[in-house]
């Protein structure tokens, strides 16, 4: 094992266990705005994603970039549509009006 993979290692195991901690600490309340705003935040993974399957050496090939790309999207389309509905829970709903017109 070398060096840099060791410290590239460490690094990724102490982050996840600092995510835990922050996202333990997060009210129950602020959890589906937190997560729509991060799915959403997470455009540049589809960014990462696409420079991955048009850089990488040796090439990933189609199937695995297609793959790639496409959970990426998905990600950020997922982040959008509980964005979406979050929020139509706050909007007021109408009520029916009765069908000879008039008003209750």
């Amino acid at each position: 094992m070398s060096a840099h993979l060791l410290t590239e290692l460490t690094v990724f195991i102490l982050a996840v266990f600092v995510g835990f901690e922050v996202i333990s600490k997060v009210p129950t309340t602020l959890h589906t705005p937190l997560m729509s705003a991060t799915n959403a935040i997470h455009g540049i993974v589809l960014v990462g994603a696409l420079l991955v399957a048009v850089v990488a050496s040796p090439k990933l090939g189609p199937v695995l970039s297609v793959a790639v790309v496409f959970l990426a999207s998905l990600n950020v389309f997922g982040g959008y549509v509980v964005t979406e509905r979050m929020l139509s829970m706050f909007k007021p709903r109408e009520t029916p009006t009765p069908r000879d017109g008039t008003k209750r």
